[in-house]
């Protein structure tokens, strides 16, 4: 009987039912091709089913179509380390280190409320005008704070911090920050508001303020300011010393000029930063102090600018000009978080220090130190070629702790100085590679093992004096000191 349309489905599916479910043979209306036809026409119409459901989500979804493991984001590799795991030098990202921070300043106009005023270029051939303002630590609006010299500097927005007005000597003002760690520091920049000073100094401090170094003088009288030569040659034996310039002073310049010192410019060592330990030191910095010492005299009619001390001419005008300030609107330390080369990172720890992620089995807050127990040769900064990671000591698993000894590493060609101490499991020597005195090695275990030496054994003394046969060989009391010593004794007995 043949069936045509809905009927061949009926029957399809009643056949399926049949054989598939209640597990019988197929009944004479049942036959085995239809049981298959039905198969198939169930996969075509579940497979309809998916490609009209990927149809439907693709487009809200289609990247994730394109990847089906876009949601298990693999870890990025640790750049301390190549593809094949072996070490290599990794330093963390370079950074305005001063944005955020806090700059402890000695002057800040506002208290009490207090008036300005500056001149404003108009053009070459025409005459700077006055413009005057009033500063209010009250009023935001009017508030020049010190927070203004690391927040977010804009062109279209600029913010300024301002001292007090100095009208008389002396006229230093100081700015101070502090890191909260050690930086490699590349810069130090400031952007005025004002016009640059004629004279200011840069201090560097590498342990959070106890002591200062100075790092950069600009003056337009550096031996009366600061007794140093103006523009002096930098040499390998003066690179790790501060130099004064006069190329910042512009007369001509009313505001907004740049003063940028960068540590290495110039220094003969740079180009072979990663052995020149003394210039390590001379970009390394915690705290940096900078000395505003001597403002510079805006140009007025018939004055081409200078200091007030300088310029004869200004000194008889003193009484009849305003007040002088500085005011800087951006603060900047670029550098890197000092870690030697064995981190890519620096966090925060616990108490909200800032501390190098540590890799290469170093730790401490600049990875200058190796971990415990990794003292087969010495601490070393990584370099380009190097990464001189901390190594573990080879004690055989027998020993917790070790010690660097630079006499053994100097001997063994500086490929190990690590001595084991307090060798545990009956082991002794500098690797915990022998069994002590009275035990002996079993050869069936590994060196490694907890139980390669075993028990301690009493060896015989026969009444001739005499060694039993086989007694004293590696085999059966060990292969350390403990074996020797005892032969040695039991000869020298046995030829008295």
């Amino acid at each position: 009987m043949e069936v045509e349309g809905n009927e061949v489905v009926v029957v399809e599916v009643n056949c399926f039912l049949e054989i598939i479910l209640k597990q019988e043979a197929p009944t004479s209306h049942c036959t085995l091709v239809q049981v298959v036809r039905r198969i198939i026409r169930m996969w075509e119409e579940a497979w309809r089913f998916v490609l009209w459901l990927g149809l439907l989500v693709w487009p809200v979804s289609a990247h994730s179509a394109a990847n089906p493991f876009l949601g298990q984001q693999a870890t990025p590799p640790d750049p301390c380390y190549d593809d094949a795991g072996a070490a290599r030098r990794c330093i963390p990202e370079f950074i305005n280190a001063a944005f955020g921070k806090e700059v402890a300043v000695s002057s800040v106009c506002g208290r009490p409320p207090s008036r300005s005023c500056s001149a404003v270029e108009r053009g070459e051939d025409r005459p700077p005008v006055r413009t005057c303002q009033v500063c209010d630590a009250a009023d935001p609006r009017r508030a020049r704070p010190a927070s203004h010299l690391t927040d977010l500097n804009s062109a279209h927005n600029l913010t300024c911090w301002q001292s007090e007005n100095l009208s008389v000597s002396p006229h230093n003002v100081t700015l101070a920050l502090s890191l909260g760690k050690k930086f490699e520091i590349t810069y130090v920049s400031l952007q005025f508001c004002s016009p640059r000073p004629e004279s200011l100094a840069i201090f560097k401090s590498m342990d959070y303020g106890k002591t200062w170094t100075p790092y950069q003088f600009y003056s337009s009288q550096c031996r009366r300011m600061y007794n140093r030569p103006s523009r002096a040659a930098i040499t390998k034996q003066n690179e790790q010393e501060a130099l004064c310039t006069d190329g910042h002073t512009d007369p001509h310049l009313l505001s907004g000029g740049l003063i940028a010192f960068s540590t290495l410019d110039g220094r003969p060592s740079g180009k072979d930063f990663d052995n020149s330990p003394v210039l390590q030191d001379w970009v390394t910095v915690t705290d940096i102090r900078v000395v505003l010492s001597r403002p510079q005299l805006p140009r007025e009619p018939g004055n081409n600018g200078g200091t007030k001390e300088d310029n004869d001419q200004a000194a008889s005008l003193t009484t009849s000009l305003p007040p002088y300030f500085y005011a800087v609107g951006d603060f900047q330390v670029g550098g890197r978080c000092k870690c030697n080369g064995h981190a890519s990172r620096c966090l925060k720890d616990k108490e909200g220090k800032l501390v190098c992620d540590c890799k290469h089995n170093t730790e401490g807050p600049e990875c200058d130190r190796c971990k415990p127990f990794h003292y087969d040769r010495p601490w070393q900064r990584a370099s380009a070629r190097e990464a001189n990671e901390c190594l573990p000591c080879n004690c055989n698993l027998h020993a917790r702790r070790c010690r660097f000894n630079m006499e053994l590493y100097k001997l063994s060609g500086r490929k190990s100085g690590g001595v084991c101490m307090n060798c545990r499991h009956n082991t002794a020597g500098r690797h915990c590679h022998y069994c002590k005195e009275g035990f002996y090695r079993d050869m069936a275990r590994p060196i490694t093992h907890r139980r390669a030496c075993k028990g301690k054994v009493t060896p015989p003394r026969p009444e001739g004096g005499g060694l039993l046969s086989g007694q004293g060989q590696d085999s059966p009391m060990g292969s350390g000191r403990g074996a020797e010593s005892l032969v040695g004794s039991v000869c020298k007995k046995s030829h008295q």
